[in-house]
C-alpha cells in the first residue's frame, strides 16, 4: 500500500502541474482526487483486508477514468471512443469515495463485520473456478474470491458510470425536444441511448451470474470453516457443557452463514453503487446550481440544489432510524425463537416413543404452544414497528416523484435553466436524494443483517470460550509416552467453574487387562473417563497414554448417525471402509445378525433400534475398530444379564490385545474384569479411585 500510495502522489502532482501550468483543459478536481487517493491508500494500511480490497478497486476505477479523461483533454481519444469520455465528476468522485470507504471501515460495527469477512479473503486453500469465456483457473481461494469480487465491483462502477453518461444524454435529448431538433432527437435515441442500454442490460445479467458464483463459493468456505471449528477438539461438546452460551449452532452454520454471504454482497454492492452515485451526481448537481439564488431572494447559495437534497434525505433518514431501530433486536429474537421452536419439534420426533409411553402428548403440546406463542408475540411486535416504518417510507417514496421537479421548477420558469437542464437537475436531485435515502429503503434489510452478524459473532465467541475455558481452570494435559500402560499423574478433574470433583493420583492401567471402575452415582466416574479420552479439559495433571495407541469410548447412549445401517455400524469411519462380510460378522457376534439384510436401508436408526440394540451395535463398532484401549461407560446397562455376559465374552475373545476399562453398577460386571477400582471419598471432599486388592473374580 505504501508504494502504491507514493505512485498516486507522484501522479497527482503531475496532473496538478498540467492543470495549473499548461493550457490543456484539465480540471483541478482530478489531481486533487488523485492526491486524496494517495493519502487514503497510505492510511489504509491497518484497515481490514475486505476494506483494502474495496479501496484498491476504487483506486483502479480512478486510474481508468482519469486516463480516459486526460486522453480526451489532450485530444488523443479516438473518434469511435468519444462516447466513452467520462465527465470530470467521475474521476473526481473516486477520491471522495475512497475516503468515505476508509472512514466507514474504521467504525466499530464495520470492524465487527470485517472480522467475519476477512478469513475468506485471506484463506490459502487452493481451489478452481471457471468464468465464461475464460479458461479454468487454479489458485488460492483468497485470490479467486478477490478476483471475482473485483469483477463484480468493477461492473457495478461501470453501471453507475453508464447512468451518469445517460444523465448527460437525457439533458441533450430534452434540449433537442425543446428546440424541435428532430434529427438530433433520433440520433441521440437510436445511437447513444440504445448502445448504452444494451451494454448496461448485458452487464447486469453477467454481473448477477458472477455474483452468485462468489456468493456460493464464499458460503461453502464459511460453512466448512465454522463446521471445522465447531467439530474439532471436542468444541461442540464443551459448548454444551457451558449450557446456554450459544443457541442452535446448526442454524448459525446453515441459515446465518447463507444470509451473511448473500446480504454482505448485496449490501456492499448496493452501498458502493449508492455512494458512487451520490458523489458523481452531487458534482453534477453542484455544478448546475453553482450560482443559484435562494428562491424569492437575491442570496446566492453555491450548490443550492445539493444542499436541499442533503437536508431532505438526512432528516428522512433520521426519522426512519427512530421508527425502525427496535427491528434490530426484534429480528435477533425472532431468529432465536424460530430456531428454538424448530429444535423442539425435531427433538419431539426423536423421542416420540418415550413421550407416547409416558402419555406426555398434552405436556408436549403445552410446551410447543408456549414456544410458538413467543414466535407469534415477537412477530406481531415486528409487524407493529414495520407498519409505522412502511407508512413513513411509502409517503417518502411517493413524494420523491414530484419533489425534484418542484425544487427545479422555479429556476426553469425564471429562465435560469432550459428544459433539458431541468430534467437533468431533477434526475440528478433524485439520484442524490435516492443515494442518501439508501439507508431508509434498506433499513429492514440492514436490521436483519445486523442480527445475522450478531449471531455469527456470538457463535465465534462461544467457540473461542469453549476452546479457551480450560485456561482459567487449568487443563488436564494429554501426553504420549514410551511405556505400555495408561496412567494418570497428579490429575484433578474440575467443573468448568473451577470446582474440583475428582482426584486421581498415580492411577494406572496395564495393557491387556480388564478393569471395573465402580462407585455411587455422582462420584465423577464418567467425567474421569472423558478426561482420559481428551474431551474434558478442565483440571490439572497429565494423562499419559502409550505412544500411538488408539482409545475408543462407548457411552451409555451411543450416537447413531442418520443414513444406512452400514454407515451407522462403521461410524466414525466411512461406510465403504469395511467389507460387508466383515460388518455382518461383527453384527452376528453381538447378536444383531437379523439386521444384516438391512445394511443398505436408510433410516433414523436411533428411533428404529431399542437402546439395548444400540449398545450392541456400538460393541460391533469396537470389534471393527479394534482399539488398543476400550472405555465402556455403562455401555451394557440396557442389556439383559445373559446378553451382557455374551457381549463381554466376545469382546475379550475377539479383542484379546485390547485393555477394557468399564464403568458400571451391576454386581454381575465383577465377573468380567480382573481388577476393580472404587471411587471413595478422600481428603478435601474429593472422590478418589482406590484399588480393591483382591481379584474380583475371587469374590
Amino acid at each position: 500500500m505504501v508504494k502504491t500510495s507514493a505512485l498516486f502522489a507522484v501522479a497527482g502532482a503531475l496532473l496538478m502541474g498540467l492543470a495549473l501550468m499548461t493550457e490543456i483543459p484539465v480540471s483541478p478536481l482530478v489531481p486533487l482526487a488523485t492526491l486524496t487517493l494517495a493519502v487514503v491508500l497510505y492510511l489504509a494500511r491497518d484497515v481490514s483486508t475486505f476494506i483494502r480490497i474495496l479501496i484498491a478497486l476504487i483506486a483502479g476505477a480512478h486510474v481508468l477514468l482519469t486516463t480516459l479523461y486526460v486522453a480526451a483533454a489532450f485530444g488523443a481519444m479516438p473518434e469511435f471512443m468519444a462516447e466513452f469520455v467520462p465527465p470530470v465528476s467521475m474521476p473526481a468522485a473516486a477520491g471522495v469515495f475512497a475516503a468515505v470507504v476508509a472512514a466507514v471501515g474504521r467504525l466499530p460495527v464495520i470492524r465487527q463485520i470485517t472480522i467475519l469477512t476477512d478469513p475468506y479473503f485471506t484463506s490459502r486453500e487452493v481451489g478452481t473456478v471457471r468464468i465464461w469465456p475464460f479458461p479454468t483457473v487454479r489458485a488460492q481461494e483468497r485470490y479467486i474470491g478477490t478476483g471475482i469480487l473485483a469483477i463484480v465491483v468493477t461492473m457495478q462502477f461501470a453501471l453507475v458510470a453508464i447512468s451518469v453518461r445517460l444523465s448527460y444524454w437525457n439533458r441533450d435529448w430534452f434540449n433537442a425536444i425543446q428546440e424541435r431538433n428532430e434529427a438530433e432527437f433520433w440520433r441521440l435515441l437510436l445511437t447513444v441511448w440504445v448502445m448504452w442500454v444494451v451494454i448496461a442490460v448485458t452487464m447486469a445479467i453477467y454481473q448477477y451470474a458472477i455474483r452468485m458464483t462468489l456468493d456460493m463459493r464464499w458460503r461453502a468456505w464459511l460453512t466448512e470453516h465454522y463446521t471445522s471449528r465447531w467439530l474439532s477438539e471436542a468444541t461442540q461438546y464443551r459448548m454444551q457443557v457451558f449450557g446456554n452460551q450459544t443457541d442452535n449452532p446448526d442454524q448459525r452454520i446453515q441459515e446465518d452463514v447463507r444470509k451473511f454471504t448473500s446480504l454482505t454482497l448485496s449490501l456492499t454492492l448496493g452501498i458502493l453503487a449508492q455512494v458512487s452515485t451520490l458523489v458523481s451526481f452531487s458534482v453534477i448537481l453542484w455544478t448546475i446550481s453553482a450560482d443559484f439564488t435562494f428562491p424569492g431572494t437575491s442570496v446566492e447559495v453555491p450548490g443550492l440544489l445539493f444542499w436541499i437534497a442533503l437536508v431532505y434525505a438526512v432528516v428522512a433518514t433520521w426519522v426512519t432510524h427512530l421508527i425502525g431501530r427496535p427491528l434490530i433486536s426484534l429480528n435477533f429474537l425472532q431468529e432465536k425463537y424460530e430456531a428454538d421452536f424448530r429444535f423442539s419439534l425435531a427433538r419431539m420426533r426423536e423421542y416420540a416413543e418415550q413421550v407416547s409411553l409416558l402419555r406426555g402428548e398434552r405436556a408436549e403440546r403445552a410446551s410447543l404452544g408456549r414456544q410458538f406463542r413467543l414466535v407469534m408475540d415477537n412477530f406481531f411486535r415486528q409487524v407493529g414497528v414495520s407498519k409505522r416504518l412502511i407508512a413513513f417510507t411509502s409517503f417518502y417514496d411517493y413524494s420523491n416523484s414530484v419533489v425534484p421537479y418542484v425544487i427545479a421548477a422555479p429556476f426553469y420558469f425564471a429562465g435560469t435553466i432550459q428544459l433539458g437542464v431541468m430534467t437533468q437537475t431533477a434526475g440528478a436531485f433524485a439520484r442524490v436524494e435516492g443515494a442518501l435515502s439508501f439507508f431508509i429503503n434498506a433499513y429492514q434489510t440492514l436490521a436483519e443483517y445486523k442480527a445475522v452478524v450478531d449471531r455469527l459473532t456470538s457463535f465465534e465467541g462461544s467457540i473461542d470460550r469453549a476452546r479457551n475455558a480450560a485456561k482459567k481452570t487449568g487443563e488436564v494435559a494429554l501426553l504420549d509416552h514410551d511405556g505400555e500402560d495408561l496412567r494418570l499423574d497428579g490429575v484433578v478433574v474440575r467443573l468448568p467453574d473451577g470446582t474440583a470433583i475428582v482426584r486421581a493420583e498415580g492411577l494406572s492401567f496395564a495393557p491387556g487387562t480388564s478393569v471395573l471402575l465402580a462407585g455411587p452415582s455422582g462420584t465423577g466416574k464418567s467425567t474421569l473417563f472423558r478426561a482420559i479420552s481428551g474431551i474434558w479439559p478442565f483440571g490439572e495433571g497429565a494423562v499419559k497414554r502409550p505412544r500411538g495407541a488408539s482409545i475408543m469410548l462407548l457411552p451409555q447412549r451411543p450416537y447413531l448417525p442418520g443414513g444406512t445401517l452400514r454407515g451407522a455400524v462403521a461410524y466414525p469411519e466411512g461406510e465403504d471402509v469395511y467389507e460387508d462380510a466383515t460388518i455382518i460378522a461383527a453384527l452376528e457376534a453381538v447378536r444383531l445378525g437379523h439386521l444384516a439384510p438391512l445394511l443398505s436401508e436408510d433410516r433414523i436408526w436411533a428411533q428404529t433400534l431399542s437402546l439395548g440394540e444400540q449398545q450392541r451395535l456400538a460393541a460391533a463398532r469396537a470389534l471393527l475398530a479394534r482399539p488398543d484401549w476400550l472405555l465402556m461407560d455403562e455401555a451394557t446397562a440396557a442389556m439383559d444379564e445373559a446378553t451382557e455376559e455374551a457381549i463381554y465374552g466376545v469382546l475379550k475373545r475377539e479383542l484379546d490385545r485390547t485393555t477394557i476399562v468399564s464403568i458400571g453398577h451391576r454386581s454381575t460386571l465383577n465377573a468380567f474384569h480382573e481388577r476393580r477400582v472404587d471411587m471413595v471419598m478422600g481428603e478435601g471432599g474429593l472422590y478418589e479411585p482406590a484399588d480393591v486388592r483382591e481379584k474380583v473374580a475371587a469374590e
